[in-house]
């Protein structure tokens, strides 16, 4: 029997070369962008609409409308009842999501080429005629709701909004859970509902991604055929995305009876747009963004402190955020923070040749696989919308990863990670870890209900 040997990690070698799909882009004649990769290895279309009408922009009293709406979005449409519209998809094999986020409602069609007019006839009309009625409407609300009340024992999902909260500041339109609070889904109404619809989602302000066993010419017939009828109402609202910035701090909440303590530490960070953003990546990518990682090897193999920590930069349209997340038991929550913020800085002390050139080979080895499937393709895409990338993107990635160096890389660690501005939240049990955190070098600790106000 061969044995695994695991004291040393795979070396760094070897080059990889594939074609990327290419990218072709056309407007519709009711102002709808389309960007299309053709994709002929499987009978299949998929489709991607991506609309401006995130949960930033949920007016003050009302958080989650967003979300709602897109719930509610096709619970019937045309001559369609919920049931009835669902139905439809099934037996065309088609299937139909709608997603919202912060920034876009994402919503998403995949069917075989043969069902492809039925299924986009069927997109058209939830579009276009959505019932938008009011036992859909208090069905869904009633779901969200339960869904909120879940919530609560989620000591993972309760670290999110919390550090979403304290770090962008609770007037930044980021700030908020996309799924809403219990107080503002009350003030959310069935004509709420209607005129997000009428002014937030139009094809003007909305992207249309296609991949698939289509040709460009007839898909844009198509196209322009069941879509004529969509017009562009939508309004653009100007938003302000304010950031905090104050000296370090412990935030927790209280979950009574958590053996585990959710860790999140950070800061807001500089958008997608700013900066070296490969020399970014990299930089993480060795501190936390892959299993080989930094911080997960400290935490995991060498303390055993937590199955796995990861560091990420969260890149939002208007906003972004430098986080690392774990979770470790109750009893190791201090050391865990210490461990971490002392990677923090020793990442600014420098990298070794070698932990580069294995994070270079990590990320352009797994980069092909980016590309594989239909949904693959299309989610990278999503990434250029969202973002505004140029659509040489992808040739230019690989040149662009290969490129950083190792000052490149330690001046990105000092200039995007600040440990004098960290926020630490800790979700749990306050009776197994707030002594440990009155025993770390951050003075000021605060507590926090779950969605991340003060505790009086």
């Amino acid at each position: 029997m061969q044995i695994l040997e695991r004291s040393q990690k795979p070396g760094a070698n070897g080059e990889i070369k594939f074609s990327l799909p290419e990218i072709q882009e056309f407007r519709l004649n009711n102002s709808l962008n389309v960007l299309f990769v053709q994709k002929d290895e499987l009978p299949i279309v998929r489709f991607n609409l991506i609309t401006n009408s995130g949960g930033k922009y949920d007016t003050a009293n009302k958080k989650g409308l967003a979300n709602l709406f897109s719930r509610v979005l096709d619970e019937g449409a045309g001559k369609y009842n919920a049931i009835e519209l669902s139905d439809e998809f099934d037996s065309l094999g088609t299937n139909f999501n709608i997603n919202c986020f912060n920034d876009n409602i994402h919503i998403s069609l995949q069917t075989l080429a043969e069902n492809l007019d039925k299924s986009l006839e069927l997109f058209a009309t939830v579009l276009i005629s959505p019932h938008l009625d009011n036992k859909s409407f208090d069905r869904e609300k009633r779901k969200v709701i339960t869904a909120l009340q879940q919530l609560k024992d989620s000591p993972d999902e309760i670290a999110d909004i919390a550090f979403d909260h304290i770090v962008f500041g609770k007037n930044n339109p980021y700030a908020h859970p996309v799924i809403g609070y219990p107080d503002g889904l009350e003030n959310i109404s069935t004509e709420d509902i209607s005129s997000f619809y009428k002014e937030r989602l139009g094809p003007a302000d909305s992207t249309l991604i296609v991949v698939g066993n289509i040709n460009r010419e007839i898909l844009e017939e198509k196209l322009n055929n069941y879509f004529s009828d969509w017009k562009s109402n939508s309004s653009n609202p100007q938003l302000s995305f304010p950031s905090t910035s104050s000296g370090p701090k412990i935030y927790f909440v209280h979950k009574e009876g958590s053996v585990q303590s959710e860790i999140r530490i950070g800061h807001i960070a500089e958008k997608r747009s700013k900066g070296n953003f490969f020399s970014k990546h990299m930089m993480n990518i060795i501190l936390g963004g892959q299993f080989s990682s930094r911080i997960n090897l400290n935490l995991r193999e060498d303390k055993g402190y937590t199955y796995g920590a990861h560091s990420r930069f969260n890149y939002l349209k208007e906003a972004a955020q430098f986080i690392v997340s774990t979770s470790v038991g109750s009893e190791n929550t201090g050391n865990a923070i210490n461990e971490i913020i002392r990677e923090l800085d020793e990442i600014k002390k420098g990298i070794k040749k070698e932990e580069l050139a294995f994070a270079k080979s990590s990320v352009t080895l797994r980069f092909p696989g980016n590309f594989e499937t239909y949904g693959q393709i299309a989610g990278n895409l999503i990434s250029l919308v969202l973002h505004s990338l140029p659509r040489n993107y992808f040739s230019t990635y690989l040149d662009s990863i290969n490129n950083v160096n190792e000052e490149q890389i330690t001046r990105a660690a000092v200039e995007n990670i600040h440990t004098d501005k960290l926020s630490v939240l800790v979700a749990g049990d306050k009776k197994l870890f707030l002594e440990q955190l009155e025993g770390l070098e951050i003075s000021e600790i605060i507590e926090l209900d779950i969605w991340g106000n003060p505790v009086l």
